[in-house]
């Protein structure tokens, strides 16, 4: 190859890499017509008909899946209720039992229950919860990749995150997904494999820079200004829906 097509290919992949890192750096346009403020429904009967829907979304969980000796997918079958009009975000919990196969079997069947979750009607995007291991993170990146694909096209498509992925341990930056949601919540074995001299976890994937996720009572990251948060009630929000009208937000 001589040397002029040479500096035109570097050219070129200098500016796609670019490209690549600008739209990384700005939040998703999908992700633009969500409220800022997205409560965490979980395993619990739920009553959240004094929601502002104009200011906060409620990310539900729709599924666990569970992978074993086999793949499953289990339900969440507790009552829900919300205003007329609440923007809503379908998420799935994915659990690894010890020794399960993450073989192409298991990881077609795992697409498939994601995609059933991804195409519930009146949603407006869809969230990933799974705390892969090192071991596990191929596994998870093929299965992102083929949920993509088959999946809406207009249709967000967010992913929890150990905080430690979003800082030190950086493996997620080629994944295909609109938002990464570092949680800063419940963080201990995170805490135990940072740096010593890492007195708080900053974030440095462009990927996790325009969401967080917190808790209602554990301590909050100072910098939270222009995010788009989730909040997950410790007791229910029965309990806890209260303190984050007592702690500002935003």
């Amino acid at each position: 190859m001589s040397m002029a097509a040479v500096a035109a290919l570097c050219a070129i992949c200098f500016t796609l890499r670019s490209d690549t890192v600008s739209s990384r750096q700005s939040p998703s346009t999908r992700l633009l017509a969500l409220p800022s403020e997205t409560l965490w429904v979980w395993q619990r009967t739920e009553d959240l008909r004094n929601l502002d829907q104009k200011k906060m979304a409620i990310a539900c969980l729709d599924q666990t899946i569970v992978i074993g000796a086999g793949v499953e997918g289990r339900p969440r079958f507790q009552p829900l209720a919300y205003p007329t009009g609440t923007t809503l975000v379908s998420v799935v919990r994915i659990e690894v039992r010890p020794g399960a196969q993450l073989d192409a079997e298991a990881q077609q069947k795992t697409v498939q229950l994601l995609l059933e979750s991804a195409g519930r009607p009146g949603i407006a995007a869809f969230q990933v919860d799974f705390d892969a291991t090192r071991e596990q993170r191929s596994f998870y990146t093929d299965v992102l990749q083929q949920l993509r694909r088959r999946m809406s096209a207009s249709l967000p498509l967010s992913m929890t995150a150990l905080a430690s992925w979003c800082s030190y341990d950086d493996w997620i930056s080629n994944l295909p997904v609109d938002e990464v949601v570092p949680m800063f919540f419940r963080m201990e074995p995170d805490r135990r494999r940072a740096r010593p001299d890492l007195s708080v976890f900053r974030i440095r994937e462009p990927l996790c820079m325009h969401s967080v996720g917190i808790s209602t009572r554990e301590p909050w990251p100072q910098e939270m200004a222009g995010k788009r948060i989730y909040v997950f009630p410790d007791r229910g929000w029965r309990e806890d829906f209260s303190l984050i009208q007592d702690r500002k937000l935003q």
